[in-house]
C-alpha cells in the first residue's frame, strides 16, 4: 500500500527544483497532484505528462502565489477538479539577495509577499476545506537561514522566520480539527539557484556540514512526504531541519 494512495497534495511553485522533487515523491507513492506556478510553461506541461505517467491525476495552474484573490480562485478550482485536498505543500520561493544597506524598498517587498504573503495566501484558503474533511497536512518551506540569519539575506531570512511562527500559530489553531502544520527548514541543497554559485563557494559550504555534502531535492522531498503521510500523524507545529547537520 503505498503512503499517499488517493489522496491529494496540492504543491505551489512546483514546475522544477524542489517543489518538482515533491510532486513526483508524492506521486510515486499513490498521491493525485495539483501544483502552482507563476506561468503555463513547458515545465508546467512536462511535469504534468510525467506526473500523468505515473498512473495518477495531475494538473498545472498558472497562479501568482502572492496574490490573495488570484489564490482563492486557483484553491477552489483544485477543489473543484480533485474533490478535495488533502496535503498542501507551500513551496513558492524567491531571492533578492543584498546588504541591508544596499536593499531597496522593492527587493524587501517581492521577497515577504512571495516567500511568507503566499503562504498566508494558501494556507487560509485552503483551511476551511480541510476543516470540513477533518483532517489535513500542511508543510511550509522554511529554510535554515530562517532559523539562524545570515548576511545579505535579512529579507530571505525575515520571510523563512516569518513561516516558522506561522506555522506553529496555524497548529495551534486548527489542531482541534485534525489539520496538522509543520515546517522543512532545508539548508544547502543542490538546485540550479545554488548552482549558480562558484565552485570554490560550493566546496566551502560543503566543507562546513557535518555530513560533508550539499543536500538533494529529494531529500527535502522524503521528509515532506513523512509529515504528508499518516507515519506523522502525532507531528505538528514543528520544524524539520534537512541540513546535513549544518544547524544542530
Amino acid at each position: 500500500m503505498n503512503l499517499l494512495q488517493d489522496k491529494v497534495a496540492l504543491i505551489t511553485g512546483a514546475s522544477r527544483g524542489i517543489g518538482k522533487a515533491i510532486a513526483l515523491k508524492f506521486a510515486s507513492e499513490g498521491a493525485n497532484i495539483a501544483f502552482t506556478d507563476l506561468k503555463d510553461d513547458e515545465n508546467m506541461a512536462s511535469l504534468v505528462k510525467e506526473l500523468e505517467g505515473m498512473g495518477v491525476k495531475a494538473k498545472g495552474y498558472a497562479s501568482n502565489a502572492a496574490d490573495t484573490e488570484e489564490t482563492a480562485k486557483t484553491v477552489a478550482a483544485v477543489a473543484a477538479d480533485f474533490g478535495r485536498i488533502d496535503i498542501l505543500v507551500n513551496n513558492a520561493g524567491i531571492t533578492k539577495d543584498g546588504l541591508l544597506l544596499r536593499m531597496s524598498e522593492d527587493q524587501w517587498d517581492a521577497v515577504i509577499n512571495v516567500n511568507l504573503k503566499s503562504v498566508f495566501n494558501f494556507t487560509k484558503a485552503v483551511a476551511p476545506i480541510m476543516s470540513s474533511q477533518r483532517s489535513g497536512s500542511i508543510i511550509s518551506m522554511s529554510s535554515v537561514v530562517g532559523v539562524s540569519g545570515n548576511a545579505g539575506q535579512t529579507n530571505y531570512s525575515a520571510s523563512k522566520a516569518g513561516i516558522i511562527g506561522f506555522t506553529k500559530s496555524v497548529a495551534k489553531e486548527f489542531g482541534k480539527r485534525g489539520i496538522r502544520a509543520n515546517a522543512v527548514a532545508p539548508g544547502f541543497i543542490i538546485t540550479d539557484m545554488t548552482a549558480q554559485l562558484s565552485e570554490e563557494v560550493r566546496k566551502d559550504w560543503a566543507s562546513k556540514i557535518p555530513l560533508h555534502r550539499g543536500g538533494t531535492p529529494e531529500d527535502v522531498a522524503n521528509v515532506c512526504l513523512f509529515l504528508g503521510s499518516e507515519l506523522s500523524s502525532y507531528v505538528s507545529g514543528q520544524v524539520l531541519h534537512v541540513c546535513g547537520g549544518m544547524n544542530m
